[in-house]
This record gives C-alpha cells, structure tokens and sequence, in this order.
C-alpha cells in the first residue's frame, strides 16, 4: 500500500503572475467519489438541482456529523477529537443552495416536528407537576413558621419526603439557525447536547448579534472551545457561573461572496483560529449549463440517506442522565489508518515552512490532518455506527476531501491577496528609508 499522498505544489500555488487584486481562480472538481457512503445521495441531490458538487457535498457532510458526533469521538495524531465538522459554503443567488439542502434536512426537520409536538404535551404535564411541587413546598415552609416549636429536623425531613423537583421535559430541537452565545448556552443547559448550527442565509449569523464588534471575540471563542471538544463556561452577574462538559456542535453556513469576503478579511476571524477550523469551499457557478433534459433522479438513493439518518437520530446518545453529559467512546484508527494520516501530515507540515506552498495559511493547513481524522470518523459512524475503528480506506477518503479543502483554503487566500504595490503607491516607495 502506498502510504504516502499524492500532494503536489500545484494542488495550493497558482501559476504565473499575480496580478495587484487577483482574480479568483476556478477550483479543482470536488472529489465526490471520496464521500463513501455519502456519495450516492450527494449525486442524487446534484443530479436533481445540477448545482455544483460541493454544495450538496458540504450538505451531506454537515448532516452526517451532526447525527454522529454525540456517539464517539475519533483518535487523531494529537489525541481523541471530535467528530463535529465546521463548513462554510460560498456561492451566490441561484446557485441552489437551499434546493441543495433541503433533502439532507428533510428527514431531520420531520423528527424534529415530530419531538416538538410531544414536547409540548410532556411540557404541559410538568407545568402541572412543577405547581403541585411548588404548592407542597410552601405549604411545609409556612407551616414550620407558624409552629414554632418544630424542628428543624422536622422541617428537613419533611422537605426531603417531598423528594426533588420534577424535572422538566428537554427541549428536542437539534439546529439553530441565529443563536447569540447565551442563547446558545441556554439551549445546551436546556436541550440536547448535542446541536447543529444550520442556515442557508448564513449571512444572517456572520452578520446578527453574536458576530457584532462587542460580541465576536466571545463567539468566537466559544466555538473554537465546542470545536475542541473543551466544556462551555460562562459567568453572568446575574445568573452566577455555570459550566456545562460533554457538548457537541456541527455547523453549515451558507453565505454569499461578499459576505465571505468581509468575513475572511477580518483578522480576529483568522487570528483567533475560527475560519481555519471550517472546511470552506467556492465552487464554480453551473449557472446558464443547468438544462431540464439533463436532470436526474435516484430517490432510492435519498430514501436510504434518509432512514439512515432517522436510524441514527432514534438512537440514544452516551450521556449521563441527570448532568445529560455526552460520554463518547473513544473511535480508533487502525495501523494503516493512521499510517495514512502520519504521511499526510508530514507533507502539509513541510509545506508550512517558509517559503513552502503552503506558508500563506498555516493555521488551516496546521489543522488539515485533524480535520482529515474527523472527517474519517464522520464516514465510519455513518455507515456504522459500531465500528470498532477507522479503516485505511475511509482515511485515504478523508485525506482526499481534506486536500481538497486546502486546496481551497489556499486559493481563496491567494484570491484576496492585495499586493504591497496596491497599498504602498509606487511614487511613495522610498520615503521612509
């Protein structure tokens, strides 16, 4: 087995001159066939729309790793991860984004309906507990004031009869759309721990309340910490401290260009390691070649991904019950596996050294082998949500879309480049030497 990819300095370095602001070029064909058991319902949702590849591609991934990533985190070269996946989707109106993804959320949007309406009934009948509870509660109090020859350990006693709370019914709703970070933390206290940040106007999030100047350094933050794996702490004034362990995000933002450009550019962004934490991708537009005569269909295909999905959403999270902590095994890589990964990172680390094809972005290529792992982990716990381990070729898989990301990564970099001769007129040069 060849152990070694297959990375060329052509895969991140445009050829030829640069001009001051350059153009962005076309990029390389998404490699759907690195998608697995992903890949014939990404074919069946590009067959039906003909939007580019790595829309519907970037829908799937997304899905798949919200489903998975509460059941186990993947073993990377720096230790257990998890499976949770950051994407971001660059394209314009009418390149069909939401007809994209719309048939991966089909499935969960109707589980989600599904749980919303006996939350509602489950939520009516604890109010009813709660009052009862409330009533009882009281009723002891009052009563010690007014003995005063009673106990306290009467009082305690009693208290303790009356056992604890009624505990409230979870809050089933597995996506946001425009979460602030308490919001966010609120609906982890109160809900699943495991969610997925989902919009297909995902301008609406870069651009809301959580990203404004007073806010983004916090936000962002807190998501490098969800992407790590790394507990949620948060301290209010009002609501004192709280610490929440064993949460889990998946996030897909689909953007416009110039709402992805704003963004990109801005340093905080960059420096904090947000944007390399995101597997982005600006495929070429299909617009004007998308012929009614060339559509296809393969409903078997999305009916498979989607009782795949419903299996997976059925199945009860590792979590402790009271704390609803998630607990995930821990999903190893076998020899091969992790050989793979070891060639892989060995050749994006000497990349990054000065000078090297990739020196322009080392904070996403420094992540490009753990994003490999966790795209691995994702392949596997969606075809089996048991395996013991990742195989060789669900790594090999993996480092393909994780090249292709870079590949990305580098060029969009690249493409928003200004040159010093844009901000140093040439007339100027000189001045200050």
């Amino acid at each position: 087995m060849d152990a070694k990819p297959h990375i060329k300095e052509t895969d991140f370095t445009p050829e030829g001159p640069q001009p001051l602001v350059r153009e962005i070029a076309p990029g390389a064909a998404y490699p759907v066939h690195a998608l697995g058991p992903l890949r014939p319902a990404v074919e069946a949702v590009q067959g039906m729309t003909q939007a580019p590849m790595a829309i519907p591609a970037q829908s799937a991934l997304a899905v798949a790793s919200l489903a998975v990533q509460g059941f186990a985190d993947v073993e990377t070269l720096d230790g257990p991860r998890p499976t949770s996946l950051y994407a971001m989707t660059v394209a314009r109106s009418g390149e069909r984004k939401s007809s994209c993804d719309a048939p991966f959320m089909a499935e969960l949007r109707a589980y989600e309906r599904e749980q919303s309406k006996a939350f509602r009934e489950d939520f009516r009948a604890w109010e009813n507990e709660q009052a009862l509870w409330d009533g009882a509660r009281k009723k002891i109090l009052d009563d010690s004031k007014k003995t005063k020859g009673e106990k306290h350990t009467e009082v305690q006693a009693d208290l303790e009869a009356l056992g604890q709370a009624p505990i409230a019914p979870v809050v089933p709703d597995r996506t946001v759309t425009e979460p602030t970070f308490e919001g966010l933390t609120k609906l982890f206290a109160h809900g699943q721990p495991s969610l997925g940040l989902f919009s297909d106007e995902g301008g609406q999030f870069l651009g809301g309340h959580a990203m404004k100047s007073e806010n983004r350094q916090k936000t962002l933050a807190a998501f490098n910490d969800l992407w790590q794996g790394n507990p949620i702490r948060r301290t209010r004034s009002g609501d004192g401290h709280a610490t929440q362990f064993g949460r889990r995000l998946a996030v897909h933002l689909m953007v416009q260009p110039t709402v992805a450009r704003d963004f990109m550019a801005d340093p905080l962004a960059a420096d904090t390691g947000f944007l390399p934490r995101f597997l982005i991708c600006e495929p070429p537009s299909t617009i004007g070649t998308r012929m009614q005569a060339n559509a296809r269909r393969n409903d078997k295909a999305l009916a498979n991904f989607a009782a795949r999905l419903r299996h997976i959403l059925e199945s009860p999270l590792p979590m402790d019950p009271e704390t609803r902590e998630l607990q995930p095994r821990t999903l190893h890589l076998t020899p091969d596996a992790r050989t793979l990964l070891e060639a892989f990172a060995d050749a994006i680390e000497a990349a990054q050294a000065p000078g090297g094809s990739l020196a322009h972005i080392t904070g996403t290529a420094s992540k490009a082998a753990e994003q490999a792992a966790r795209i691995a982990g994702v392949l596997t716990l969606w075809r089996d949500l048991q395996a013991p381990a990742v195989e060789a070729c669900d790594m090999a898989d993996a480092i393909a879309l994780a090249q292709f990301y870079l590949s990305e990564a580098s060029r969009l970099a690249s493409a928003a480049t200004v040159s010093a001769e844009m901000v140093i007129p040439p007339e100027s040069k000189g001045l200050h030497k």
